[in-house]
């Protein structure tokens, strides 16, 4: 039993209340581009899942065929207590070294490039977490926890940090002191330097508080969200790989074979010095902060938004469609297609260069709904899907020609 899965319909409404709140309060926390690029790496991640076994499991598998380790009893209480608190200490390590070292940040950045904070940005996940992750949930293995156990307290754990990603609830007394809470993560996704690496317990603050790592949200410092180095982008395959290109550009570029292989394992953010003298990493200046926000259209907005809605509704789709690999990496591949080619036009890339990126993808999912026994109720949402998507394609590419035009 998938639990992210079933928890999905109680995200999408939690984050319409919030939506719905804010705009009602007069703080409305959300922007279109913004959310579309937080739940497009979601959706993301969520199809990741179904193409590549992350390689802790493959581990896992491994180390269970090869050792004699005795299991704990999923039938007693202790067990899923235990774990469940263990979990979160490892994952506390986890997340901790992954703000700490270049390699591991650069599969966890994606969640904190977002310069918004809502509940969006709790489904705003990494595609390239399972790479080195699993290390850290290793000692559990050992100590004898059931695989079945990890997963599920695993899952538990993620569920519960979905709630603590908002701006509309404030301290909470006492709970500060044991549990994670929307005060104590909104310092977590502070680029603030008071705020900088703290706070990154999954469900409890305590990990913080032993190890030195916690920080209270301070009324006269208001958190500034995002990353020092922000990526300026909505593309979700700039936001999963720039760090990684960073590093790879260190590597080859700098002169010195020990620091080359440093690169990897270093402090995040270190580069070698004589890469550092020549090409140096830009950083946010908080003094003079703004936002990225380029300005669109109303027609790109709403294509932005209707795009959203058909990927979520191909990743729901094919979560629930026994698909081979070939038609699983082809699914895969649309999903990141419609997540590149959205973030142009939401970029205010130029109508001709986005219509020759997006017309092609549109024309795959008329031929896929063409040669796809899809269903009744499927065929009818992706044909509808695609007339409203043709249609405010037209609204732009009619309002772009008389500019086009005026400029010539």
């Amino acid at each position: 039993m998938d639990l992210i899965q079933l928890a999905v319909p109680f995200f999408i409404l939690a984050m319409v209340v919030e939506l719905g709140y804010g705009i009602l309060k007069g703080r409305n926390t959300y922007r279109l581009n913004d959310a579309f690029s937080s739940l497009m790496l979601g959706i993301l991640s969520q199809a990741r899942r179904f193409i590549v076994l992350g390689v802790g499991g493959w581990m896992y598998a491994w180390a269970a065929q090869v050792t004699t380790i005795p299991q704990w009893s999923t039938h007693s209480p202790a067990t899923w207590i235990t774990a469940f608190v263990l979990y979160d200490l490892c994952y506390y390590w986890q997340h901790r070294m992954g703000h700490e070292r270049q390699i591991l940040w650069a599969a966890h950045v994606a969640h904190h490039q977002s310069e918004d904070y809502n509940l969006s940005t709790a489904l705003r996940q990494t595609s390239t977490g399972f790479l080195l992750g699993w290390l850290f949930y290793l000692p559990l293995f050992l100590l004898g926890v059931p695989a079945e156990v990890v997963v599920t307290v695993g899952a538990l754990n993620l569920i519960y940090q979905f709630w603590v990603h908002t701006q509309h609830i404030p301290e909470l007394g006492w709970l500060e002191w044991l549990f994670v809470t929307p005060s104590n993560h909104r310092v977590h996704h502070a680029q603030n330097d008071c705020y900088l690496d703290r706070n990154y317990g999954g469900v409890f603050i305590v990990w913080d508080r032993v190890f030195g790592s916690y920080q209270r949200e301070l009324a006269d410092e208001p958190c500034v969200y995002g990353i020092r180095g922000a990526i300026r982008s909505w593309n979700p395959l700039v936001a999963l790989t720039h760090i990684y290109r960073d590093m790879l550009n260190d590597m080859v570029r700098t002169g010195s074979g020990r620091d080359r292989w440093r690169v990897l394992w270093a402090r995040t953010g270190w580069q070698p010095g004589d890469v550092r003298a020549r090409w140096p990493r830009e950083k946010s200046d908080l003094a003079d902060f703004s936002r990225f926000d380029p300005e669109v259209s109303t027609a790109r907005q709403w294509y932005g938004g209707v795009q959203l809605l058909g990927a979520t509704a191909l990743l729901i789709w094919g979560q629930l469609t026994p698909l081979s690999d070939a038609t699983a990496w082809l699914w895969w591949l649309l999903l990141v297609w419609t997540g590149v080619a959205t973030a142009g036009w939401l970029h205010g890339q130029p109508t001709r260069l986005m219509l020759l990126l997006d017309v092609p993808r549109l024309a795959g999912v008329a031929a896929a709904i063409v040669t796809t026994s899809l269903g009744p109720g499927w065929t009818v949402f992706a044909v509808l899907w695609l007339l409203w998507s043709l249609l405010l394609l037209a609204r732009e590419t009619t309002a772009a020609t008389p500019d086009a035009a005026a400029s010539a």
